[in-house]
């Protein structure tokens, strides 16, 4: 039997949402208006911690940029990204129970809202290969600025997951999934052993009603 260890991304393996790191880089960069860019992430930001975002619409606005500008332009921005404002909020302990996980040979993946485009990067940093992401459409090595597929959101967590695994033909495997947000309630219903990691408030009663582990990765 196969057995999987699943993380979110977003203030569970690392202190801060890289969605929102990004939007502050690009502000700071100069790329984007401060102003107007700020208070559109702000609303779909609440919106997300409220379970209510509309995950097609914030992929538009979140996506727009990748569209602007040329492929060598990005990675190299998202380069220093990673550098000036991912590694400084990666949680020690997030890396070591990832290794715990790894050192029981359990097969390692990343399941996040955020896009493949920014998440990518985060996951080799932990030495994960296995990620399920929102995906941004490109043609022709340029990206449209469009998503493509099913976004790894909420229910959207589940599809995309169990089509991970029957395209990894896993027939039956054990699997723990670790998450702080309500929007991942789906996915940690239908684990083994679902892990509430510095859970928001609904999350941690959900928890405990169902008598969920508990955890905290921030020191």
């Amino acid at each position: 039997m196969m057995q999987v260890a699943i993380f979110d991304l977003d203030n569970t393996l690392i202190a801060g949402d890289s969605d929102c790191l990004w939007g502050e880089f690009l502000t700071e960069k100069g790329v984007v208006d401060a102003r107007h860019y700020a208070a559109e992430h702000e609303k779909y930001y609440q919106d997300y911690l409220q379970g209510k975002l509309d995950i097609n619409e914030f992929l538009s606005f979140q996506l727009a940029e990748l569209g602007k500008h040329d492929i060598d332009t990005l990675e190299q921005w998202r380069e220093q990204f990673i550098d000036e404002k991912i590694k400084p909020v990666i949680l020690e302990q997030a890396k070591v129970l990832v290794n715990q996980h790894r050192e029981q040979d359990h097969e390692l993946l990343i399941i996040t809202a955020t896009n493949r485009f920014l998440t990518e990067p985060i996951a080799k940093l932990f030495g994960i290969k296995h990620l399920i992401a929102c995906e941004p459409e490109m043609i022709d090595g340029k990206y449209t600025g469009n998503a493509t597929g099913t976004p790894s959101y909420a229910e959207g967590k589940v599809s995309r997951y169990h089509a991970w695994l029957e395209q990894q033909d896993i027939d039956t495997c054990e699997s723990w999934f670790y998450s702080d947000s309500r929007n991942d309630i789906p996915l940690l219903q239908v684990v083994d052993h679902p892990v509430a990691v510095d859970p928001d408030d609904l999350l941690r009663q959900t928890a405990k009603n169902n008598h969920w582990q508990i955890i905290t990765l921030r020191d």
